[in-house]
């Protein structure tokens, strides 16, 4: 019998669902490799590497087998071929471009002489069937709206992501796909948005929450933010001054304005004060950016604050306890503080050991370090294994949290400025 790898799902399946990987037909208790390989957009390859042995029978499923050590992971770890992944161009982010298609994902077995012994292939789709694509070019608006298959309406969320620009849909496409309309919306370097990060008007962004409120597939009477670093402060800046936000998710966010400086009206919010010389660079010209950024509690640094205790919105703030990029558990534990101070529900926070800052949906591969446009190199932050395992738990917790929200009917609450 010729050895052979199976999937469960068959064929295709959506990227942030478990993949049951198995083999048979080896020999019994032959020791194999594993590879797993995919290529993203621009052509770079990801792959692992893990040792397994199969069982008596010559089978080997990954939800029973423990990898051997000496691969890129190690343990019971069903999922690990494809967290482990890792770019054969260094510092690479694996980043989804085109939702629209899916990753072919190939995995072999390989002998004790690097031999294939068998292979297989298998789609990881981003898209549920059923679930529709539009393109939004309204107004100022410069976005991509998902809608969940079935006549809705549908608890509506604004998902905004951080300063790299353009306009990232992974997040918000697989988000759709249980249930919600999810707004993408791009903030600057996207078509004819601003080119750079100097300055932010929060008109633009009540555009996008009007639009939304406004669309007949949204079910009121509020929605849902969802942002991640930059996108995160953005986030809790409209949920302070803006009207129909019901739910506030942030991702290692922060609780003051950085970056850019934001107006509303004839309200002025400077971006927080930072200093090059808290900034470390190791050998490898990775830089330790965690200390950089001032103290939003101190002296004038206090201008940068976002005044949340004026949001009448429920939050919840996700922590990676390992975010080398600032001090977001920090953060969220000043925010609860402040809002239980001024008399506001005390906020949900969760923390993840071990989990850096680019907590994505399941199964993306741990980031540790890439190129950044504002601060070089920076390190990331995270430990793999414990990472992959918040990036499951972080997604269905976002999915509880807005779930319960939004489509809780005694849920009508108004933001006021």
């Amino acid at each position: 019998m010729e050895a052979r790898v199976s999937f469960s799902p068959a064929g295709r399946s959506l990227f942030d669902e478990p993949l049951a990987i198995a083999v048979e037909g080896l020999q019994p208790q032959q020791q194999v490799t594993l590879r797993a390989s995919l290529r993203d957009e621009a052509g770079v390859l990801f792959e692992s590497r893990a040792l397994y042995q199969a069982d008596s029978g010559g089978q080997l499923d990954l939800s029973r087998s423990p990898a051997l050590e000496g691969g890129s992971f190690s343990g019971l770890e069903p999922m690990g071929p494809l967290w482990s992944l890792q770019p054969e161009k260094p510092l690479w982010r694996l980043v989804k471009r085109d939702v629209q298609s899916p990753y072919r994902l190939e995995v072999e077995v390989l002998g004790s002489r690097s031999q294939c012994l068998a292979k297989g292939a298998h789609e990881r789709a981003f898209l549920r069937d059923g679930v529709r694509r539009i393109p939004v070019r309204e107004g100022r608006i410069r976005a991509t709206l998902f809608l969940p298959s079935g006549e809705g309406p549908f608890p509506g969320i604004i998902d905004i992501s951080g300063t790299g620009g353009g306009l990232p849909e992974h997040r918000a496409c697989l988000m759709a796909n249980y249930g919600f309309a999810m707004l993408a919306l791009a903030y600057y370097a996207y078509e004819d948005l601003p080119k750079d990060m100097k300055e932010f008007h929060l008109e633009y962004f009540e555009e996008a929450v009007n639009y939304m409120l406004k669309h007949p597939k949204i079910k009121g009477p509020g929605i849902g933010l969802l942002g991640h670093s930059k996108g995160g402060d953005l986030c809790v800046s409209m949920a302070s001054f803006l009207t129909g936000i019901t739910a506030t998710a942030t991702v290692n966010g922060s609780i003051a304005n950085v970056v850019a400086t934001l107006r509303y009206k004839n309200i002025v919010i400077p971006p927080l004060g930072f200093s090059r010389e808290r900034v470390t660079v190791d050998q490898t010209w990775t830089a330790d950016i965690l200390d950089a950024l001032n103290n939003p509690l101190e002296g004038p640094n206090r201008q940068s604050l976002i005044p949340l205790e004026k949001a009448e919105c429920h939050f919840l703030f996700i922590v990676g306890k390992d975010d080398r990029n600032w001090k977001s558990e920090f953060f969220a534990t000043e925010a609860s503080h402040h809002l239980q101070a001024n008399g506001k529900e005390k906020p949900e926070i969760i923390c993840y050991p071990g989990a850096g800052h680019y907590i994505e949906p399941p199964y993306f591969p741990l980031c540790r370090a890439s190129m950044h446009l504002l601060v070089g190199l920076p390190d990331w932050g995270g430990e793999p294994r414990a990472h992959a395992a918040a990036q499951v738990d972080a997604w269905q917790q976002l999915q509880t949290f807005f779930h319960k929200h939004l489509n809780d009917k005694r849920n009508g609450r108004q933001n006021k400025l």
